[in-house]
């Protein structure tokens, strides 16, 4: 679990706000749910045989006895909240949620113990349009970021839950007669989730995988027709991918449309983005028949990408675009007064004023290391006339003198 340090912070706020500018775009609105929730939710919504129930979760009990869990991940909770709150009902929802998750697994780079998601999920639309919609957003957020040409999109279809049950069952006949040559994760999952081998990291067992059945033998109709509804509408919108038929999400969740956004950036962690389609989940958890679809993404593994890719902005860890440099006990007293005339004048000019004293030289030295691009210099003849020098740090014009009711304008022209 990581400290994230302030000079690391401004470029999670640059991420984060491209993903609310695209998300407004298209109409999503943002839910807050807690961090701890009954452990139940999990087991019921994520599968009691997936890894994260089985191995990942934190898992604690109350002083009442009751068993809670850090959430391991957020599609459950949002589910649970929109049952509680009654925003299911005879409604569609666009919905998005940030935060941490937790999950008890061996830290790299890119996977931690405590690590940071953007979810989206939506409900009550049964069509390939929002599954590509969701595709679409996400293409568009990647474009806006630089880092689409090193992506690839895969998808799949996981058909309905019958269909999946019949492919279950072909795919575990065929495996039990090589048993003997799966590898110790294969062998555990084989009887409890065994579609987890098909995206096994053995290649003995992908090896063993070339001869199964083929999942697209056991699609039903319906799920075939979504599926080329969806690849009609990627290829309208010029959406290159790879029909990935060994693609599977580690959630029991999911039906239908399955996706991910891959990468060879990373290394071994090459997923950045990855959701699907779940009509089976609100009424898992309680509530009507529900279609829904949605996606989640790792913000440390995009950050990873965008610094591999030499895809940072440029100062984007500027946060500072004045700074005030306060030289003497009359400039001392006068100088909040002034600082906070610029930041009510000027709202989106982000000021830092000298606090704690120090020599002329050393808070010089100061603004030099903030990154502002022009110091304002108040000394004590300066505040007795209500005046203040403007000294570009660039040093590409020449330090000026400004009245306090003239800084705005001045401070314009030089780009403020």
């Amino acid at each position: 679990m990581n400290d994230i340090l302030p000079s690391d912070s401004p470029l999670w706020q640059y991420l984060e706000g491209q993903v609310k500018a695209v998300l407004s775009q298209y109409g999503y609105r943002e839910i807050r749910m807690p961090i701890v929730e009954p452990t139940e939710l999990f087991a019921r919504g994520v599968g009691e045989h997936t890894d994260i129930v089985e191995k990942e979760m934190y898992t604690f009990n109350d002083r009442n006895g009751d068993s809670l869990t850090l959430r391991p991940e957020g599609t459950a909770g949002c589910v649970r909240a929109a049952l509680e709150h009654g925003l299911l009902y005879n409604q569609i929802q666009r919905l998005w949620y940030q935060g941490p998750m937790f999950r008890y697994e061996r830290p790299q780079k890119g996977r931690y113990r405590q690590f940071f998601q953007i979810g989206v999920e939506t409900f009550g639309m049964a069509g390939a349009d929002i599954d590509a919609e969701l595709i679409l957003l996400t293409h568009r957020l990647f474009t806006r970021l630089g880092v689409l040409g090193s992506l690839t999109l895969h998808i799949n279809t996981l058909g309905s839950s019958e269909a999946r049950a019949r492919y279950r069952k072909a795919l575990v006949d065929y495996l039990e007669g090589v048993k003997d040559q799966l590898d110790d994760d294969s062998l555990r999952r084989l009887y409890v989730n065994p579609l987890r081998i098909l995206d096994s990291k053995s290649a003995s067992t992908q090896k063993l995988l070339n001869a199964a059945p083929v999942f697209d033998d056991y699609i039903d109709d319906e799920s075939r027709l979504h599926f080329a509804d969806l690849r009609a509408r990627l290829d309208a919108n010029g959406i290159a991918y790879q029909v990935n038929p060994r693609l599977v999400r580690g959630l029991d969740y999911y039906t239908k449309t399955v996706f991910e956004w891959m990468t060879d950036a990373l290394g071994a962690q090459g997923t950045v983005c990855g959701g699907g389609r779940y009509d089976g989940l609100v009424p898992m958890l309680g509530g009507k028949e529900t279609p829904a679809s949605g996606f989640a993404m790792g913000i440390e593994r995009i950050l990873l990408l965008l610094q591999a890719v030499d895809a940072v902005p440029a100062n984007i860890e500027k946060t500072v675009d004045l700074f005030l440099v306060v030289a003497g006990d009359q400039a001392d007293a006068v100088a909040q007064v002034l600082a906070e005339q610029i930041r009510t004048e000027m709202p989106a000019v982000r000021l830092q004023m000298n606090c704690g004293g120090g020599s002329f030289k050393s808070q010089m030295k100061k603004a030099d290391k903030s990154g502002a691009a022009v110091a304002l210099i108040l000394g004590d003849d300066e505040a007795l006339e209500k005046r203040v020098q403007v000294k570009d740090l660039h040093g590409n014009i020449a330090q000026q003198s400004s009245s306090w009711h003239e800084l705005a304008e001045v401070l314009g022209q030089l780009g403020l």
